[in-house]
């Protein structure tokens, strides 16, 4: 399917673009935009104005995501689309090698500005990044491997804390403004998300947060060092569907708390982070669910968990 070929309107199957959302893991405000800068997607337009997409545009959407997790740009994405040829074969080409120095070279930049501690250049990188690629590519591609980058430069003594912290501070800002932005939208199955007790740092948390909005959950947030004593009341009030739960290779004991909980709830129990690393035995010995550090994989099975399709 050509990226700029004209829709026919189909006999039935129009869905908005919060379902298309929900269904491909591309936030609405990333899906405008590769309509209106790239021309990747025509939907048809209700007299009103609003945006409704065919099965065949999911599709597309779809295909688009997996070039993308290829390590391809999105211009050459459009490029393969319009040609009607695979990542495979743009690779023969040999354009490969110029799509993987996508990523090192956003890196490349938001270094900079970190170790320049220029805000006003991270946030119009940041935004850009985000306004064209899904957030859990985004995490997996560039905001995981650049948060390592930083405790390396630390421990080699190329950089300082204080980068680290100055990065860490923002992202955790900017990701909770879009999490309180996004949150009223949605309405699929509610998940509570909280840090394991001891875990002090969110992102993470809150990076699985808005990957999770993106494809429709309603979440309920609680955030750091969170103790599991008091998540049945939290489960209950709320009409929660699935806790997910995060910790960091840092994460002090937790699983005398976390036997009591899985015992004491109906609902699934989902552990992430590092700790699924060290500890995925102690977690499936008590009951809970180790979730892939990869967020697309993680949702996957909390998607498969609740019969979510």
């Amino acid at each position: 399917m050509k990226a700029h070929s004209p829709h026919r309107l189909p006999d039935q199957g129009l869905v908005p673009i919060r379902t298309v959302s929900s269904l491909t893991g591309v936030n609405s405000v990333t899906l405008r935009a590769w309509e209106r800068r790239y021309d990747l997607i025509k939907p048809v337009r209700t007299p009103k104005g609003h945006r409704l997409y065919t099965m065949a545009d999911v599709a597309l959407i779809q295909q688009v995501v997996v070039l993308l997790d290829n390590g391809m740009s999105i211009g050459q994405v459009r490029r393969v689309l319009e040609a009607d040829t695979t990542s495979q074969e743009l690779a023969h080409e040999g354009d490969r090698g110029q799509a993987l120095d996508l990523w090192p070279h956003y890196q490349h930049q938001l270094l900079q500005a970190i170790a320049a501690f220029d805000d006003g250049v991270l946030n119009d990188l940041y935004t850009e990044i985000l306004s064209l690629y899904p957030v859990d590519i985004v995490t997996s591609r560039l905001i995981v491997p650049l948060l390592r980058e930083l405790g390396e430069r630390w421990v080699e003594g190329t950089g300082s804390i204080a980068e680290e912290h100055f990065f860490s501070v923002f992202l955790r800002n900017k990701l909770g403004a879009r999490f309180h932005h996004n949150s009223r939208a949605p309405q699929g199955p509610k998940l509570l998300a909280a840090c394991l007790p001891g875990e002090q740092h969110e992102v993470g948390l809150l990076l699985f947060a808005l990957a999770a909005l993106d494809r429709n959950y309603s979440i309920v947030l609680l955030g750091s060092n969170t103790p599991l004593a008091e998540l049945p009341a939290v489960v209950d009030r709320a009409a929660v569907q699935a806790i997910v739960l995060a910790g960091s290779a840092n994460t002090v004991a937790f699983t005398e708390e976390l036997r009591p909980l899985c015992q004491t709830v109906t609902i699934p129990v989902f552990i992430g982070g590092q700790v699924v690393n060290h500890q995925a035995d102690v977690i499936h010995a008590v009951g809970a669910i180790p979730l892939e550090e990869d967020l697309s994989l993680a949702l996957r099975r909390i998607d498969r968990r609740l019969a979510r399709h």
